[in-house]
């Protein structure tokens, strides 16, 4: 029989000794023995859960993930374990989908219990004070910016974008033509321009204007603390570390610092299009349409300024990162670069420029573009993660309700059962296909309800640019000091979670006298048309 004596006298220390304690030190000590106590009761859950490697105690597979390029073990673990793989990133489940039938059937088919988000507890809650619709829960909140988003970018209001985008084109193949050593530049500014023009009504010479600055820096740090993978802050995976005294909360100075900024640069767009507005001066854009339609849509002024800037945040790095890659492809596949010039040369001709009423015209074009989305997508985890809502079982595994849920779109792209000989790169697979969901293909949009609105603005942007950029130029290696051809690693990225090729030189080449003189001829016309945007 135990004595109750030495059991009493333990209860009695420790009772002293939590009477001493600070309050920190009892919110530690209490989170502590909570996850101690979560651990055990979550361990016939964790055995029902998808394969995946074996993690430790409290931290799980955390110090398994790579701060680098993630996506690349994701896509190794898939492999090795099978489509759908588990992991824990501290408390949180997390569901890595490794090939497009696994996530078209939760992501898609489920999407009633799979549109919802993770908690982003910095860049959501801290830098952003749950205003971004981005990160936003499957809630009436996201809802509204859901509907104010869509009503701007739906694929026939997107239609009434394309004279814009066929201007802002122009303007660039004369940039590319007179400028072509900044090629990377003037797609960047194609692209900040056109997400600018549609978002603000007004247009940007430069990448260099301090609203482009501005806004990337914002970005920069917005994707950095979403994607805090293994984590640069450890409040997302120990969230009771918001219950310590404010001045202990260390990771709040940084992203409250740029809050003030984001909200001081969204505020002064969203006002500059207000005064536009009352003089008559500014052309029908997104915040314009907002701003007229604010009572119906029941937004403060404040959520009203991020509701807008969601197609400026998203879709800059986005649609230049891909122009990028196309470049990238056509230096090490200049085959795949010479039958789409001969199809555009056979359906164009040279005396004027490809238009969007040719892409019906242009399967081969359409393809090349398509194998440029699939050979290196940007989005190279699927954007934003999703989150399950409820406990679900696929194909006899758990997925918890809660589970972070990734479409490892960097996985899924070069899956051989889906992309034979995945790393090559190869237009004609877009061709032969007869799978609809290839042959309209929406995959690297993302999933479900959460599917990229402005996709459609996205494929009119690179369908313009691709098409005549293949029609004026040849794009060749640079030559080094000794003449010889410099070819860029394809495989060398930036390590963001919008990932674009690590910059590099190349040669751009136009094509015949005719060229050069549609290209000047155009860019005058586009001048004088894009004014009303200045």
């Amino acid at each position: 029989m135990i004595s109750a004596g030495p059991m009493l006298g333990a209860i009695s220390a420790f009772s002293q000794a939590w009477s001493s304690w600070s309050s920190a030190v009892k919110v530690l000590v209490l989170a502590l023995v909570t996850t101690a106590i979560h651990f055990v009761l979550q361990w016939d859950i964790l055995r029902r859960m998808p394969p995946g490697p074996r993690g430790l105690p409290f931290i799980g597979n955390k110090h398994q993930v790579p701060s680098i390029k993630p996506w690349r073990k994701f896509a190794e673990w898939n492999r090795q374990y099978g489509p759908v793989v588990s992991l824990r990133l501290g408390s949180t489940p997390v569901i890595v989908l490794g090939t497009a039938q696994a996530a078209w059937d939760l992501l898609e088919k489920r999407s009633d219990i799979y549109s919802s988000r993770p908690r982003f507890v910095v860049a959501g809650e801290i830098l952003s004070d749950n205003m971004r619709g981005l990160m936003l829960p499957n809630n009436e909140a996201w809802r509204r910016w859901r509907r104010v988003l869509h009503s701007a970018f739906h694929i026939r209001r997107a239609e009434t974008y394309k004279d814009l985008q066929s201007l802002e084109s122009k303007v660039t193949m004369y940039q590319l033509l007179t400028d072509p050593k900044h090629w990377e530049r003037h797609v960047q500014r194609y692209a900040a321009s056109v997400a600018v023009a549609v978002t603000y009504g007004r247009r940007i010479e430069s990448v260099d204007e301090w609203i482009v600055r501005e806004n990337m820096a914002a970005m920069d740090l917005l994707i950095l603390v979403m994607f805090s993978i293994p984590g640069k802050y450890l409040v997302e995976s120990w969230p009771w570390l918001l219950k310590l005294p404010r001045p202990l909360q260390w990771f709040r100075r940084e992203p409250e610092e740029h809050r003030q900024r984001d909200i001081a640069l969204l505020s002064h767009l969203v006002d500059d299009v207000k005064t536009r507005m009352a003089d008559g001066t500014v052309p029908d854009c997104l915040t314009s349409q907002t701003v007229a339609a604010q009572d119906k849509n029941g937004m403060s002024d404040l959520e009203l300024a991020y509701a807008v800037s969601s197609p400026f945040g998203a879709g800059i790095e986005t649609t230049a990162g891909t122009l990028s890659v196309f470049f990238l492809a056509m230096l090490h596949y200049p085959g795949a670069m010479r039958k789409a010039q001969a199809e555009l040369d056979a359906v164009v001709g040279f005396d004027r420029m490809p238009e969007f009423q040719d892409h019906s015209r242009l399967p081969y074009v359409n393809a090349l573009i398509n194998e440029v989305l699939r050979w290196r997508p940007i989005a190279v985890l699927g954007g934003t993660p999703h989150a399950v809502t409820v406990d679900d079982v696929y194909e006899g595994m758990l997925i918890p309700k809660g589970s972070t849920v990734f479409g490892n779109l960097a996985g899924i792209m070069h899956d051989p059962v889906m992309f034979p000989e995945p790393d090559t790169f190869r237009p004609e697979r877009f061709i032969e296909t007869t799978d609809p969901r290839l042959q309209n293909f929406e995959l690297p949009f993302g999933f479900g309800r959460r599917i990229c609105v402005g996709m459609h603005l996205a494929l009119h942007s690179i369908f313009i640019n691709v098409s005549r950029i293949l029609w004026a130029y040849d794009i060749l290696p640079a030559i080094d000091d000794r003449g010889r051809e410099v070819i860029p690693d394809p495989w060398e990225f930036t390590d963001g979670f919008n990932s674009r090729p690590v910059s590099f030189q190349c040669r751009i080449k136009p094509r015949g006298a005719k060229v050069v003189e549609a290209v000047e001829r155009e860019y005058e016309v586009a001048k004088e048309r894009l004014e009303r945007w200045q």
